[in-house]
């Protein structure tokens, strides 16, 4: 049975969505891939206790690494990509390729940035920690100006 909140973050409402008491979604305003609202279940701010305190440190900078359980619905190439995420140290990035090589091809950047976009969880799961080859800002369903402001954030260059 899924539940839904939303709460407030530096970045905009957040949509969390539980699937069970399981965090299976963390969705931004206006998010590409952003599943329909009547998907995410009744409204309940119970099962998002230890995620709203775990986004809340986050946002003020005490946590490095969310421990928490998800439950993620995707291909297994998707869910290897999402893996690839999870291990990418807070403030530093990633190119497509740099994840393809990790997950042993090579050649899969563009499948990689593809999985990389239908990541369900945001933030926790760290899609905005991959960048181009260059170092360049590429895209991010929450938007490039908040991956460029999550970026700054994690390497203590925001402005807010």
């Amino acid at each position: 049975m899924k539940q839904h909140t939303v709460i407030d973050s530096p970045y905009g409402p957040l949509t969390l969505v539980a699937d069970d008491g399981v965090l299976c979604g963390l969705y931004m305003v206006d998010q590409r891939h952003r599943p329909p609202e009547e998907t995410f279940g009744e409204r309940d701010d119970t099962p998002f206790g230890e995620v709203t305190d775990q986004l809340k440190a986050y946002f003020e900078d005490e946590l490095k690494e969310f421990t928490l359980e998800l439950r993620m619905s995707g291909t297994p190439f998707q869910r290897s990509v999402w893996e690839q995420l999870r291990r990418i140290p807070y403030g530093e990035t990633r190119s497509y390729g740099e994840l393809a090589e990790a997950l042993g091809n090579a050649g899969a950047s563009r499948a990689v940035g593809l999985a990389n976009g239908k990541n369900p969880v945001g933030i926790i799961v760290p899609c905005h920690r991959v960048v181009g080859a260059n170092g360049s800002l590429t895209g991010y369903g929450g938007g490039l100006g908040r991956k460029q402001r999550l970026l700054d954030f994690e390497s203590g260059t925001a402005l807010f």
